[in-house]
């Protein structure tokens, strides 16, 4: 079991899959395939869609992750909700466009034959879309989505990813919590109809120097928000970089009766929105998190590739990951 694995070692979440999508230099025409050579909307930029048109690329990127020492492979499906998916007119795909990632990733591994376990993490992002917030600044009651809605779309794309073979559920890059709390409603529930559970990780993303969500929240409060759930780990990712992240995680570590997980970006984006700390800078910035004992599972979010998860494979399997606080009695 994974909560087993997470006791004895620090586990290494993959690095980013938009930026190796990058990489490649894709066109047009690799995202329709011949699948969808017709469709009515263009599909350059919609990443999840290749897990159909281009299921070699997202293999290869799943081997590569694993080849510098990942132990956590995320699926291509951060949009693959029915929401997200509605800007290409591609919402009736999100079950299968999850499902068919999953095995992609469940397949990588069962290639990649390791002697060590390794995990497929169903990816849930946050949508395109908030329920705190609205849309428009002249109707500031409107919202352009419901919580009823997301938890339908959440439970759909987790439907496909569980069908898939995920062996973990994570939400990730929490800028709102109410999405969150709808992502966990929805998962809760079809657990329930499936008498199957799977462990649940979340993750929230801190979206400047306030130290708060997008919608506002401190990390002790969203923390508190999401802790009525199953949870198997908590954590932060992407917008800052390892330095800027770290004082937020110990807030967290030392807080939750969860296991911890961070993924930061390649430091802050340069003028031109892009990444440039090396690897070896990024290693470097992260390793207070493992000296201090504040973490169970690290990677590497935006700007990253392989080699940046190779230099944190071999940081963690330096230190001791963190343990699990003991609760109060009754």
């Amino acid at each position: 079991m994974i909560k087993d694995d997470l006791e004895r070692r620090i586990l290494v979440l993959d690095g980013a899959m938009g930026t190796m999508i990058q990489h490649q230099k894709l066109e047009e025409v690799d995202f329709r395939g011949d699948r969808f050579a017709n469709h009515h909307v263009d599909l350059k930029g919609n990443n999840d869609l290749l897990s159909l048109t281009r299921p070699d690329i997202i293999k290869d990127i799943h081997l590569a992750y694993l080849d510098a020492g990942a132990d956590i492979l995320e699926t291509n499906t951060f949009s693959s909700t029915s929401i997200a998916q509605a800007d290409y007119d591609l919402s009736d795909y999100a079950y299968e466009l999850n499902k068919v990632s999953a095995q992609l990733a469940k397949k990588a591994i069962e290639e990649f034959a390791s002697d060590q376990p390794k995990y497929v993490a169903g990816a849930l992002g946050p949508t395109n879309r908030t329920a705190s917030i609205s849309p428009d600044v002249t109707r500031p009651g409107y919202r352009a989505v419901h919580f009823d809605e997301l938890t339908q779309a959440y439970k759909d794309q987790a439907s496909g990813l569980m069908d898939g073979g995920a062996d973990l559920l994570l939400i990730e890059t929490i800028f709102d919590t109410l999405n969150a709390k709808a992502a966990i409603y929805g998962l809760l529930e079809l657990f329930d109809e499936r008498n199957k559970q799977l462990p649940i990780m979340i993750s929230g993303t801190i979206t400047d120097a306030s130290g708060r969500t997008l919608s506002g929240q401190t990390v002790e409060a969203f923390l508190i928000s999401v802790s009525h759930a199953p949870i198997l780990s908590v954590g932060l990712n992407c917008a800052l970089g390892a330095s800027q992240l770290k004082n937020y995680i110990r807030v967290i570590a030392n807080e939750a009766p969860h296991f911890i997980s961070a993924y930061p970006n390649a430091g802050l984006p340069n003028e031109f929105g892009e990444y440039d700390q090396s690897p070896e800078e990024m290693a470097s910035e992260l390793r207070p998190f493992l000296e201090e004992e504040l973490i169970n599972i690290i990677g590497a979010c935006c700007g990253t590739t392989p080699e940046h998860i190779k230099f944190i494979a071999a940081l963690a399997k330096e230190y001791k990951p963190r343990s699990l606080p003991i609760m109060g009695g009754e």
